[in-house]
């Protein structure tokens, strides 16, 4: 559709024709206000308007009321919620897992106060200004003039937008819904937020996007991303952070269309696919307040596993238990540290075509594979997704039991195609029996001694299918939750490790650690793309963040195209400081393929496992707070407003602030926040608050600054997994005004 630049067409959805049966319902001023149980609630009138581009009152029809709902979730949650079709106002579901308990609210005249007389928001009733002189225009259209504060802070309102031009011509709604204009029930609803002429915003989940997301629009629906350099996105979070220090979590698995000051810069605007708005305000200090507010309304993460922060060593794929074996006796024999062999979709009796089983003849003893590899320090991570093939041995057995979607059209494809619709059938996680059955065929390879499924796949299902408990267009979004939830689970119970290795999410995932970033381009801005990613997904909820070293697909040719070496050792680099870290990609990605630089890549991997004490202390401490590994500049300064714009730097865990170099020059600008800093390689001091030009460093170096005084868990000696480590053996390294560097 041709974009048309009026709210009605371009966010509301309606057909540019004005042929389609809908009709839009503009919310008015509060009828009534009343107490009740701690609540606060509003009688909103909904006034249905002409079927017309302009805005205008069709006074013909009667008004219909809703209620709108104010609770307080202690001192910093606010929670508003209003349905149009009779939906439940739910403490906990699948996303919601409530580590806050609701807190009484009541008026004082039309102001809303809590139980430690602290104002958390104003219904304003009082007429309108006027200084009447011309009936050129009609005169606006009432609304609910409602601010909130979600923290009691009356210095950053949260306040309903009715924004327009004028009374006909409107760019945002307070609350409104669009139902048929013959009369059947409503079918989505929106919300406006007034916003700051200089506001910026993070978040939304893993958004390929520079730092500051204002002026852009985002369709909130899992897809495949196809990339990390383009609009679409595996991990979708219906959650944003503003620069005026507050966030927003949209409680919803519905698709839902989210503008940051976009279709209007006055205004942040939610539009869901169903007409019930339950929307989160959650205030704070700091942006680490904001997120472990949203933690205990969706869950904290959890902790993995130690061996799951060591190297992970990955191709697509490797295809014999021979090569595999072959591949693990060299990283011993040379002192490569790994921990993991992860087998990818070849481990089949045919590439791709998923069965849960591993290929008899390629594979003979899988048990006495999985303990030769163990007896070496290398825990196995297998390839699967949730989608059940034509062909597969269990195709019969899932269809009679319903144990995949009933499809209502015939797919064709051989399942390599990348693509849900290639398979006979999503695995349907809405019905329990479905839920055991995955979990047993997860469970007969647990017991064979693998310790961690990637749970590929999950952003599409099939859409033209019936599902047991939630019509597919309410499932996708959720999906991912449910199958990852179902794997970890039973990981955890057969294995003792909470763990898997996903790459689609929605609200609530970050309790199931951890997630990676998809399929990146092996080249600088497939980097560059990744990091942005990950820093969005930290500003969503998610301490746990991983990605493909060095990149995922060759260009031009995905499959083929040799990896350039600069980018290898650049995002080995990088990738030594995130949370974990995995090699992974269509063609070669054992460094003893790259002989030049091979030497700089061992360096850097045994520095990863020196640096896993202090990985280890700082992921303890961000699964408890709002924190993640990776963290954006803007969580510490959110008063710099330069911090608010940068996406190719980050804090990883408390001491270290990580500059890649992210292009073949080696050279890089790097801006470094109020204070003093040390080069932890070099040990030279640098002023902060200040930008740094073109800054030079040469291949095996990386720019990593550290505050003077900083100390920080080391392991002192080389391991080649983390089975060797005792990490009561780390030491400390502090780093003082005698600190020279530390050497690789």
């Amino acid at each position: 559709m041709k974009q048309t630049n009026y709210h009605l067409f371009d966010f509301m959805d309606f057909d540019p024709s004005l042929q389609h049966d809908e009709c839009l319902w503009k919310a008015y001023a509060p009828s009534a206000i009343e107490e009740r149980d701690g609540d606060i609630r509003l009688t909103i009138p909904f006034q249905r308007q002409l079927h017309q581009e302009d805005m205008a009152p069709d006074t013909d029809t009667p008004q219909q009321s809703y209620t709108l709902v104010v609770r307080a979730y202690g001192p910093r949650i606010l929670r508003l919620f209003i349905t149009m079709t009779g939906d439940e106002m739910l403490e906990e579901d699948e996303m919601l897992m409530m580590q806050v308990k609701s807190t009484p609210l009541h008026l004082e005249g039309t102001d809303i106060i809590d139980t430690q007389g602290i104002k958390r928001g104003v219904i304003d009733l009082s007429a309108p200004v006027l200084d009447y002189w011309s009936d050129l225009l009609p005169p606006p259209q009432p609304a609910p003039h409602l601010t909130f504060y979600p923290d009691g802070n009356e210095q950053k309102p949260i306040t309903l937008s009715d924004d327009h031009f004028s009374p006909p011509r409107y760019d945002a709604l307070p609350i409104g819904y669009v139902s048929k204009a013959s009369g059947a029930d409503p079918e989505r609803a929106t919300i406006s937020f007034k916003c700051n002429a200089d506001e910026c915003f993070a978040g939304t989940g893993e958004r390929f996007r520079k730092m500051d997301l204002s002026g852009q629009t985002f369709q909130l629906k899992n897809q495949d991303g196809q990339g990390v350099n383009n609009r679409r996105c595996y991990k979708n979070i219906p959650f944003y952070l503003s620069s005026r220090l507050y966030g927003v979590f949209y409680h919803t698995s519905d698709y839902c269309k989210l503008s940051l000051a976009d279709h209007s810069t006055r205004s942040v605007q939610f539009l869901c696919d169903r007409a019930t708005l339950d929307v989160f305000l959650i205030g704070g200090k700091t942006p680490r307040e904001i997120l472990y507010g949203y933690r205990q309304l969706t869950g904290f993460p959890s902790m993995p596993p130690l061996w799951s922060f060591g190297i992970w060593m990955s191709r697509m794929t490797y295809f014999s238990a021979n090569e595999v074996e072959e591949i693990c006796d060299r990283l011993r024999k040379e002192h490569y540290p790994c921990d993991v062999i992860h087998l990818d979709t070849g481990w089949f009796r045919q590439d791709w075509l998923c069965e849960w089983t591993f290929h008899p003849d390629r594979f003979p003893d899988p048990p006495a594979f999985i303990r030769r590899l163990s007896d070496q320090g290398f825990k196995v991570s297998l390839w699967q997704l949730p989608y059940v093939a034509q062909g597969a041995q269990q195709l019969e057995e899932a269809r009679s039991h319903h144990y995949i979607c009933r499809v209502m059209k015939e797919q064709s494809g051989d399942g390599s195609n990348f693509s849900a619709l290639d398979y006979a059938g999503t695995i349907d996680f809405t019905y329990p029996e479905a839920t055991r059955w995955y979990k047993n065929l997860l469970r007969r390879l647990l017991k064979m001694g693998v310790k961690c499924i990637k749970t590929d796949f999950g952003e599409n299902i099939h859409m033209d299918a019936v599902y047991h408990s939630l019509p597919p267009e309410r499932l996708n979004n959720l999906y991912a939750l449910l199958y990852q939830k179902a794997a970890y689970e039973v990981t955890k119970e057969e294995t003792g490790d909470g763990i898997v290795w996903a790459r689609s999410a929605w609200a609530g995932c970050q309790r199931y650690p951890l997630h990676w970033g998809g399929d990146s381009a092996s080249s600088w801005d497939g980097m560059a793309g990744s990091l942005k990613g990950g820093l969005h997904l930290g500003l969503s909820g998610f301490a746990f963040w991983s990605h493909d070293v060095p990149g995922f697909h060759s260009q031009p040719d995905f499959m083929n195209s040799p990896v350039d070496e600069q980018v290898y050792v650049r995002w080995t680099q990088f990738g030594v400081f995130t949370s974990h870290m995995r090699y992974h990609g269509t063609s070669k990605r054992e460094p003893w393929h790259y002989p030049s630089i091979a030497p700089i890549v061992k360096r850097w991997w045994r520095l990863r496992y020196r640096l896993i004490p202090y990985i280890i202390s700082e992921s303890e401490r961000a699964i408890h707070s709002g924190g993640s590994l990776v963290e954006a500049l803007l969580t510490r300064h959110p008063h710099d407003r330069q911090c608010w714009h940068i996406d190719d730097e980050y804090y990883f865990g408390e001491a270290f602030l990580v500059c890649p170099v992210m292009s073949s020059t080696g050279k890089r600008d790097i801006y470094l926040p109020e204070g003093p800093w040390v080069n932890f390689f070099t040990g030279e001091t640098l002023i902060g608050g200040r930008w740094y030009k073109d800054v030079a460093t040469p291949l095996e170096e990386m720019p990593v600054y550290v505050r003077p005084g900083s100390r920080i868990a080391i392991y002192p000696d080389d391991v080649d997994s983390t089975d060797e480590m005792a990490l009561d053996h780390a030491i400390i390294l502090e780093i003082t005004k005698d600190f020279k560097g530390y050497a690789l």
